[in-house]
């Protein structure tokens, strides 16, 4: 039986976990804080779940990642529906969505008021079904149910690990072990707004590049949550800040532009933090018996049941 260790209880690591105790490995999970803190990059009630990217291979990834949310417990995903936001139709995910056979409409300004959302005139709105959240700490709970994980566990030095391999999915601290890899930790803040009735479809916002700019998905408890992407500062991961003011009140307006049925004034903020790569893609590689696993870049939650996958094939490989 192959002894595994996992430094860090993110999705990511709860994810790996899950997928190497599934094929028989002796996994122990260390976790520097205690559970459910709000220090990284894996609290929170929501995140968003799509499988709409302008690239035809985030949509197969996610569409991988899809299948394992349901083989884990289909009740983790709320499918109320996306909506991606463009300047121009030409800009969106139609395409790729085509390419990869994903079912997706364009709505009208009155459509997409139907789903709450304000659309400027002569921007695009492209709707899909199957999108929605994922209940992020009930997820990390659901990957983590029966594994051995010690919390308070902070690992220095990844030698003195007694495993055959180790897994880091150490998300902004992975640069502690790694300081060649090419990251950026930003620290970002997600505000909460009041809604009423039934969830909204998650909204995501391209600029003139196809980036994602802005976001909202729902709240169970407030109703919404919304964010601008990468819009942080840079940070220490060791030393903790409240969220940004400024980012705070430039998250409202855009609710009070785009959500007409969403109270603007905001009721609650949080931060969390990104490892970005210059690309945005994730870094999954092995190094000796070392399995590396970072960083999600702001978007890569929805893709833990894939990319656990991929790391306990390296791992057992």
């Amino acid at each position: 039986m192959t002894r595994v260790a996992v430094v860090g209880a993110g999705i990511m690591g709860a994810a790996t976990a899950w997928q190497l105790a599934r094929r028989g490995a002796d996994v122990v999970v260390h976790e520097q804080f205690e559970l459910d803190h709000d220090r990284g990059s894996s609290h929170g009630r929501t995140r968003i779940f799509r499988v709409v990217y302008p690239e035809s291979e985030w949509i197969r990834l996610a569409q991988e990642a899809y299948a394992g949310w349901n083989e884990l417990d289909p009740e983790l995903l709320g499918l109320y529906g996306l909506i991606e936001v463009a300047p121009d139709p030409e800009l969106t995910s139609a395409r790729a969505l085509e390419d990869c056979v994903v079912p997706h409409r364009f709505l009208s300004p009155e459509q997409a008021l139907a789903f709450g959302a304000q659309v400027p005139e002569g921007w695009a709105a492209l709707f899909v079904d199957r999108a929605g959240v994922v209940l992020a700490d009930a997820a990390r709970h659901a990957f983590l149910d029966g594994i051995d994980v010690r919390y308070g566990s902070r690992v220095d030095d990844l030698d003195a690990l007694d495993a055959d391999v180790v897994v880091v999915t150490a998300g902004s601290w992975i640069g502690r072990f790694f300081p060649d890899l090419p990251l950026k930790v930003t620290r970002e803040t997600v505000a909460y707004f009041r809604h009423e009735g039934a969830p909204l479809p998650s909204i995501v916002e391209l600029d003139e590049h196809s980036a994602h700019a802005m976001f909202s998905l729902h709240d169970p408890v407030h109703g919404l949550k919304a964010g601008a992407h990468h819009a942080g500062a840079e940070a220490d991961p060791d030393e903790t800040a409240e969220p940004d003011a400024e980012l705070v009140e430039r998250i409202s307006a855009w609710v009070s532009r785009r959500l007409p049925t969403v109270d603007p004034e905001p009721v609650g903020a949080e931060s969390c933090l990104y490892t970005t790569t210059p690309d945005e893609r994730f870094i999954l590689e092995r190094r000796g018996r070392i399995v590396i696993g970072s960083a999600c870049s702001g978007h890569g939650f929805k893709f833990a049941p894939a990319v656990g996958a991929r790391l306990a094939d390296l791992a057992l490989g």
